[in-house]
């Protein structure tokens, strides 16, 4: 049972929610290295908003009728990117929804230019320490499994993207191991973006 005070917090976040998915009529398409929990705070979002969420991973593999590691041992990142694109364009003519892309997925130029035109974009950083933490024990991802250290591929991945996640619209910093924390820290984030 919730005390007066925490309802009453809760009640307010609930409310700041519905007025924001009143408001926005775009996708909100959260970005960021892999391991920073785009896919774990991505639903939360989207029901704090009464909004669908998806995961591109997730329609590729789908769309592809194979996992993503299997598209890029089989036919390469140029064709899994390609793919990503197709389904971010259609994912991009839905209206509001709460979209969690994989973490290259900006890099590709046309599919950053559907992003950061189409979308509320929102960069989910992570301090580099606890992304090598997180992703230590990954056997799942295609761009781990090069046989170098987990810190020198997370650096270099970093150096490459961090200039393009720094387009989004809104960038929250992980600051708990609390998701709940950070959806609120993301509905501000998005008040404060539509009130500019």
């Amino acid at each position: 049972m919730l005390c007066p005070a925490s309802r009453e917090r809760q009640n307010l976040t609930q409310e700041r929610a519905r007025a924001l998915a009143a408001f926005l009529r775009r996708p909100i398409v959260i970005i960021g290295m892999m391991g920073v929990g785009k896919s774990t705070l991505g639903p939360r979002l989207a029901a704090r908003l009464r909004a669908p969420f998806v995961d591109t991973d997730r329609e590729i593999v789908q769309a592809a009728g194979c996992s993503v590691a299997e598209i890029f041992a089989r036919d390469g990142e140029a064709k899994f990117r390609e793919v990503e694109r197709a389904v971010m364009r259609r994912l991009l003519r839905g209206g509001l929804s709460v979209i969690a892309t994989g973490g290259g997925a900006p890099m590709d130029p046309q599919t950053a230019a559907l992003i950061f035109g189409q979308a509320v974009t929102i960069w989910v950083r992570a301090e580099r320490d606890d992304m090598v933490r997180r992703l230590a024990e990954d056997t799942t991802r295609p761009l781990l499994q090069t046989g170098e250290p987990v810190e020198v591929i997370v650096d270099r991945i970093l150096a490459e993207r961090e200039p393009v996640y720094g387009r989004a619209d809104i960038t929250v910093s992980w600051r708990s191991d609390n998701p709940n924390r950070m959806v609120r820290d993301m509905l501000a984030a998005l008040q404060k973006f539509i009130q500019r």
